[in-house]
């Protein structure tokens, strides 16, 4: 969109808004607005953050709740756990999960960053938070940081930089507990440290990896780094729904002016209408000023340019230059403008919620209210190939086996003749429990001839654990037919089947 009162309006399409001119960085001090999506923000960042934290600490029958093992390939969702041999069903999920963040998107923009992503939460509830208790508003903190150092500086910027490593080193300890599991991470920081380096090691780095991203890239991570940013250019679209300012109703812009014209004395004249003051000490004071004619007033739009959605946006953009990949749809803009509309008697909504179709077309009597979602087929394409992923994983998992089996022949081994006219093949077999329970297990092949004997046992498998064994399969030479005979083998536990497979059985002819 562009705005004609600009007369740089193309300026920042090719200038991030956190450099100078000579492309060094520019330190931002967005102001804190109080406002009511400022509240709910703040409650949705005080449930997310609590669950975040007592995550790795729920369990259900003393199994974690949620487990992301990568170096041992064990995972656990919701209490349920998935193994290297489910890597299928984790491939769809993540495939779901791209669609649902690209439908997501295309309908409700970049909401996501501002209210849900980790990295806006700890910086805007926490790291924020702690800044402005130490060092002030936004004003403090700029003429703190461009003051010398003394000892106050040095006393309120070693305490902040103190508190940003605790919290750094909790948020830490809080992502390795979700890797290596509750049990394992008491051990680790219970035990001497010396045993346990690599552990150590990794918390330290994660902790200067947090703290640095917290305490100095900041909005850089949202601009630059992170690829969902990027992503936006290509998954909105004119019927999204992003924080957008109503150029049609706030252009032209311009500061308000108070009507009337101002007296020596300090009253007003009834008569005049220019928006301006004759200089003082042109007229005696005992005269009052006569009423001048009203220069032909230009029609001006709601925004008074006070630029206060500037100085509220944490990435430091102008959101009325147009819909732009910095914007992180916090709302803080909202709440701002919001405030001086009401200061100045005029209706709320100028920036909003809105999709440039419902800028660009809404009546004059209706630009206060948040847009409704227009379904495109765009937006119903995205719906329908979710709704089909989801319901192919859903399926998948439920029909999940709780055990799987694999049985191969030993590799390198033909068929050996044993006594009594017997042949033999030699196997190995892999037994994944996926269930919390200890599994007891009996093998039978389906075959009336065939006999299996053990060669590595296994009698039990304890739960969500991976056992291994060796077993031959025997059949008189007389029931062999051709030089490979398929074969059923059938897994019982307590009574019941609980898996099957089939596998190749070589003889002599």
């Amino acid at each position: 969109m562009r705005i004609e009162s600009e007369p740089e309006q193309d300026y920042f399409r090719d200038h991030l808004s956190n450099l100078n001119d000579d492309g060094k960085r520019k330190w931002l001090y967005p102001r804190v607005e109080k406002g009511p999506l400022l509240r709910w923000r703040t409650a949705v960042a005080v449930v997310l953050l609590a669950a975040l934290f007592a995550g790795p600490w729920l369990s259900i029958d003393g199994h974690p709740l949620f487990l992301f093992n990568v170096p041992e390939r064990r995972f656990i969702l919701f209490g349920v756990p998935f193994w290297p041999q489910d890597f299928h069903l984790i491939a769809i999920g993540l495939l779901g999960l791209v669609v649902f963040i690209a439908l997501f998107t295309v309908v409700y923009g970049r909401v996501w960053c501002g209210w849900a992503c980790p990295q806006t939460i700890f910086m805007e509830m926490v790291f924020r938070k702690i800044e402005i208790w130490i060092e002030g508003d936004q004003n403090a903190r700029r003429r703190l940081d461009n003051t010398p150092w003394t000892a106050g500086k040095i006393l309120k910027k070693g305490a902040k930089h103190g508190l940003f490593l605790l919290v750094a080193f909790l948020i830490s300890n809080t992502f390795l507990l979700y890797v290596m599991g509750r049990d394992a991470w008491l051990k680790l920081v219970t035990d001497n440290p010396f045993d346990h380096l690599g552990g150590l090691t990794a918390i330290l780095i994660f902790t200067l990896v947090f703290y640095l991203v917290f305490a100095r890239l900041r909005e850089i991570v949202c601009i630059t780094i992170c690829p969902y940013g990027r992503l936006q250019g290509v998954l909105l679209d004119k019927h999204s729904i992003v924080v957008a300012y109503d150029y049609v109703r706030g252009e032209p812009r311009g500061p308000l002016r108070r009507e009337g014209l101002r007296r020596r004395d300090g009253g007003d004249s009834s008569e005049g209408r220019g928006g301006f003051a004759l200089p003082y000490g042109t007229i005696p004071a005992t005269r009052a000023i006569p009423a001048i004619p009203a220069p032909k007033a230009t029609p001006k739009g709601d925004c008074i340019d006070c630029k206060l959605c500037v100085q509220v946006c944490p990435t430091g953009i102008d959101i009325r230059n147009g819909t732009q990949l910095e914007c992180v749809n916090c709302t803080a803009c909202i709440d701002a403008c919001d405030h001086v509309m009401t200061k100045i008697d005029r209706p709320l909504g100028l920036i909003r919620f809105d999709s440039l179709e419902g800028i660009e077309n809404r009546p004059a009597n209706d630009r206060t209210h948040a847009a409704k979602i227009s379904l495109t087929g765009r937006m119903k394409a995205y719906t329908a190939v979710l709704l089909a992923i989801i319901g192919l994983w859903g399926y998948l998992l439920l029909s999940r086996s709780e055990v799987e089996t694999t049985v191969l022949r030993a590799p390198g081994q033909l068929f050996q003749r044993e006594a009594n006219g017997m042949i033999s093949n030699l196997y190995n077999i892999e037994f994944v429990n996926k269930t919390y329970e200890t599994l007891p297990l009996e093998f039978r092949v389906m075959h009336p001839d065939a006999r299996i004997r053990m060669v590595l046992p296994i009698r039990k498998v304890p739960p969500a654990e991976m056992v291994k064994g060796s077993f031959f399969i025997l059949l008189p030479e007389r029931s062999i037919r051709q030089s490979s005979t398929r074969l059923e083998i059938e897994i019982r536990s307590n009574g019941q089947v609980v898996d099957h497979v089939t596998t190749t059985f070589l003889g002599p002819i």
